[in-house]
C-alpha cells in the first residue's frame, strides 16, 4: 500500500523527469500532430498503411506463438494455442493479401465499436443518472454522439472505409500530439 510520502516523491520524481525531458516530449507531440493531420488529410493513404502494420503483427505473433507453442507441446491447451497461433497468421496473411478487403472488414469491426460502445455510455448514464447529478446528460450525449458516428459509418460502407480509419487514427494523433506539445510546454515553463 503506498503511503502519502510514497505518493508524493513519486509524484515529484515524475514531475523532474518531464521537466528534463520536455524537449522529447515536444518533438514526439510535433511528429504525432504532423502524422495525425496527414492521416486526416489523406484517410485512404493511413488506412492502407494501419491495414498493412497490423497485418504484419498479426502474422508476426502468429508465427512467434506457432513456435513458441511446439517448444512446450506437453503442456495442457496445446491444440487451442496451436489454433490460436495459425488464426493470428491466417489473419495476418489475408489483411497483407487483400488490404483494401482489410479496410473495409476494419471499418465494420469499428463502426460495431461505435454501436456498442455508444449503447453501453448511454445505459451507464441512465442506470447511475442519481449518482451523476446534473452530469448524466453529458455521458447520454457521448453516447448518441458514438451512435451518429457508427450510423454515419455504417451506413456509409463499403465507401466509409476509404476515410474512417485513418480519420478516426489521424484525430487521435492529432489530440495525442497536441496532449504532449501542451505537456512540455508546462514543464518548460515550470
Amino acid at each position: 500500500m503506498a503511503l502519502p510520502d510514497d505518493i508524493s516523491r513519486l509524484q515529484s520524481g515524475m514531475t523532474a523527469a518531464v521537466r528534463d525531458h520536455w524537449k522529447a516530449f515536444l518533438v514526439e507531440g510535433i511528429v504525432l500532430v504532423v502524422l495525425g493531420l496527414a492521416a486526416i488529410l489523406v484517410p485512404l493513404v493511413a488506412s492502407l498503411a494501419i491495414t498493412i502494420v497490423l497485418g504484419c503483427m498479426f502474422l508476426v505473433s502468429g508465427i512467434v506463438q506457432f513456435i513458441l507453442t511446439f517448444s512446450a507441446r506437453q503442456l495442457p491447451g496445446f491444440g487451442w494455442s496451436l489454433f490460436s497461433a495459425l488464426l493470428a497468421a491466417a489473419a495476418g496473411i489475408v489483411l497483407l493479401m487483400w488490404p483494401v478487403q482489410g479496410i473495409v472488414s476494419l471499418t465494420i469491426v469499428v463502426g460495431v465499436y461505435f454501436v456498442m460502445e455508444g449503447v453501453a455510455t448511454v445505459m451507464y448514464a441512465l442506470d447511475h443518472r442519481k449518482q451523476l447529478s446534473q452530469r448524466w446528460g453529458l455521458l447520454v450525449a457521448a453516447g448518441l454522439v458514438d451512435l451518429l458516428i457508427a450510423a454515419i459509418i455504417i451506413t456509409g460502407l463499403p465507401g466509409s472505409a476509404s476515410w474512417a480509419i485513418g480519420l478516426l487514427v489521424g484525430i487521435n494523433l492529432v489530440f495525442g500530439g497536441a496532449a504532449l506539445i501542451g505537456m512540455a510546454l508546462a514543464a518548460r515553463n515550470a
